[in-house]
């Protein structure tokens, strides 16, 4: 066999061998699956170990089922009133603003504190809603806001010269990764029992003591259509999952409508 034949049949056997991996890889396509609210939570399946996948998605509804570390990704979340007890490092939260693409831009691109580039810089003179082409572009329907039912407006909620902050009650800044600061001034009493735990959802550790993953106000509410429309609720109809699958044995499941105790 001469050179150029052994040559020529080397890189055909290479071409052969390569060609599978590349369409795998072409065939490989990027998992992501959302954790609360659909199209504002969303998290890239990966791994974190060697086999070890950071999140399980449904296959069914797209949801977040499994967390390969439920802690993946977090910080500490920062000073809460009446939670100074819980250990440092124990109560944690993934921040919001890595969800917010353009919050970057908007404290220093278009309010940098001296207003618009206009000729003098304005700020607002006061809280009523001004119809601003560049905003109903960027947030298309807030125009109609479903928050309030009217009576509140971006003002009451977002910083009059740094808009990349929200606000709290004594006109002080507030982080976007700390939201509740802000639900929490006119929904007190959804505050006090995501506090205790009766609202929201977390994640970690079972023990009272043990470190969790809180989810804040924005990761399952839409500050923006709270009402949710017509639906008029808090919270976005979500798809069910499948029912679990029945102990072997069992052939229905009628027995759950039984109440262990007769009354």
């Amino acid at each position: 066999m001469n050179k150029f034949a052994f040559h020529t049949m080397v890189l055909a056997f290479c071409c052969g061998v390569a060609a599978p991996v590349f369409a795998q890889d072409a065939q490989k396509k990027e998992e992501i699956c959302f954790e609360s609210r659909k199209g504002a939570s969303e998290i890239t399946k990966r791994e974190i170990k060697p086999g070890l996948p950071n999140v399980k998605c449904s296959p069914k509804t797209g949801a977040a089922l499994w967390y390969g570390d439920p802690f993946d990704g977090t910080v500490p979340m920062g000073k809460m009133p009446l939670l100074e007890k819980i250990p440092e490092g124990h109560a944690v939260i993934k921040p919001r603003s890595e969800k917010l693409a353009i919050l970057p831009m908007c404290g220093t691109a278009c309010h940098n504190g001296v207003g618009p580039a206009f000729n003098p810089p304005t700020l607002p003179k006061g809280k009523k809603p001004t119809p601003i082409p560049t905003m109903a572009g960027l947030l298309p329907g807030i125009e109609n806001l479903q928050h309030g039912r009217g009576g509140i407006w971006c003002l009451d909620c977002h910083h009059t010269t740094k808009r990349d902050k929200l606000v709290d009650h004594f006109g002080d800044p507030v982080s976007f990764d700390q939201p509740q600061l802000l639900c929490g001034k006119c929904h007190g009493d959804k505050l006090r029992d995501w506090r205790d735990g009766i609202h929201g959802k977390r994640i970690g550790e079972f023990t009272s003591t043990g470190k969790k993953r809180w989810f804040v106000c924005t990761e399952c509410h839409n500050p923006h259509d709270v009402q949710d429309g017509a639906r008029n609720r808090g919270f976005i109809q979500l798809q069910p999952e499948s029912p679990p699958q029945l102990p072997r044995g069992l052939k229905d499941a009628k027995h759950e409508k039984l109440h262990p105790i007769p009354h």
